[in-house]
């Protein structure tokens, strides 16, 4: 709203200040405060709203030191995270920007999807909630937009990155195309030029014209899967006070970072990674999203005063899924979200083998202590108990592993960065 009016009213004047809302930093800054802002405020009006109304978290006895200390705390808290994201955004942000939509879009979408499951959870006092098909159906629902958005989009193009040497200065410059394309390219660590077609999957097809068309359809696949498995191993993070929100605000730091770069014509090509224009847009959002989690995380901070529920939880790893595909950066996010595909590979896993040892010798048995992961390291497993891995012996505190998390997830940022400049 501000942007429009600033641009519309007080473009042409002589008013100091005028414009301030031309640079994106200055825009992000302010939406990044006034999301931390209308969190802490925000938040403590809501945590005495959901204590009054006795919606509290309905927890299984699982064996864990202090869990069941947490019964009755407020959930639903991802209400406090989706506003203080929205505000901003929508103050702030250009609303005619396709990437800012789509990210609103998206945050709307799952925010609802985890609501309704909360909402189910707590009226039938229960945890299963809404059905897992569902929830899937409402992933693969929001990748199938995003992934027909970027197709048909008119504004949704890039320029693609070249090297090109030098003869004079004998020297390799990264060259950008000045032809605006639409194409199904993504950005992908240690080949040259960075860049991968989806095109390329189906390069076989005699006719161009069909093969570019199944290029398409291959990337709308792949934006579907992304989604899904992100927002799952989100939902499955979240099980320990600040393990979710602060995990989330590192992982969305770097998309934020890795976006306002894209954006820009002269840092994508010292990177060389591909040119988006209108890419920068999303640095706002990113703004505000990092503003909210690290507001939310005054209160869920451990002990938690309040739970993100699925209605955070959902939402943090549908965002960050879109977040990641719009800048044409999903294929860094096994590394960069290294965190959430561990969380969802080990209840795979750990289920697959007790399936399967309890077929074969009539007892299933385990390869982590408890999962998902983050639980193995909560828990302690008695002798004789047959679990494969056994580290660490002696149960860890909460507060450890969270901060170890952090820590983890840090440095798979910083790695994710390090892949860029690796060819």
């Amino acid at each position: 709203m501000f942007y429009s009016i600033f641009q519309k009213y007080l473009e042409s004047t002589d008013i100091p200040g005028r414009h301030l809302m031309d640079f994106i930093t200055f825009r992000a800054g302010i939406a990044f405060a006034l999301a931390l802002l209308i969190a802490l405020v925000f938040g403590t009006q809501v945590i005495r709203k959901l204590q009054k109304m006795q919606i509290g978290e309905e927890i299984r006895d699982l064996g864990l030191a202090g869990q069941m200390e947490k019964r009755g705390t407020p959930t639903m808290g991802g209400v406090i995270i989706i506003f203080s994201i929205l505000v901003p955004c929508l103050l702030l942000g250009n609303l005619s920007n396709i990437y800012m939509n789509l990210m609103l879009i998206a945050t709307v979408w799952m925010g609802t999807i985890g609501f309704l499951d909360d909402y189910r959870k707590i009226k039938y006092h229960n945890k299963d909630g809404l059905k897992g098909k569902y929830k899937v159906a409402g992933q693969v629902g929001l990748g199938l937009l995003v992934g027909l958005s970027m197709w048909f989009s008119p504004q949704v193009v890039m320029s693609e990155n070249t090297e090109v040497v030098n003869m004079e200065r004998h020297e390799t410059e990264i060259v950008h195309s000045p032809i605006m394309e639409k194409t199904p390219q993504t950005t992908i660590p240690f080949v040259k030029n960075h860049n991968f077609n989806y095109e390329m999957l189906t390069s076989w097809i005699p006719d161009a014209k069909t093969a570019q068309t199944a290029g398409w359809i291959a990337f709308v696949i792949i934006v579907i899967v992304v989604v899904t498995a992100v927002s799952n191993g989100a939902n499955l993070t979240d099980g320990l006070d600040g393990l979710c929100a602060g995990t989330s605000a590192i992982i969305a730091t770097a998309l934020l970072i890795m976006a306002y770069l894209s954006g820009n014509v002269i840092y994508s090509g010292y990177l060389n990674i591909m040119y988006i224009p209108g890419s920068e847009e999303m640095v706002v959002y990113g703004a505000a999203f990092v503003g909210a989690l690290v507001g939310f995380l005054w209160f869920n901070a451990p002990p938690a005063q309040v739970f993100m529920g699925d209605t955070g939880s959902l939402m943090l790893g549908g965002v960050i899924a879109v977040f990641a595909i719009l800048i044409r950066k999903e294929l860094l996010i096994p590394l960069l979200c290294l965190i959430f595909f561990l969380e969802d590979l080990s209840v795979i896993m750990q289920v697959t083998y007790f399936q399967r040892t309890k077929k074969r010798y009539g007892e299933g048995r385990r390869i982590f202590k408890m999962t998902p992961l983050h639980h193995h390291f909560q828990k302690d497993a008695p002798q004789g108990s047959h679990v494969l891995i056994r580290y660490p012996r002696i149960p860890m505190p909460e507060s450890r592993i969270v901060i170890r998390f952090w820590i983890i997830g840090i440095l798979l940022a910083v790695l994710t960065f390090v892949t860029l400049k690796i060819r």
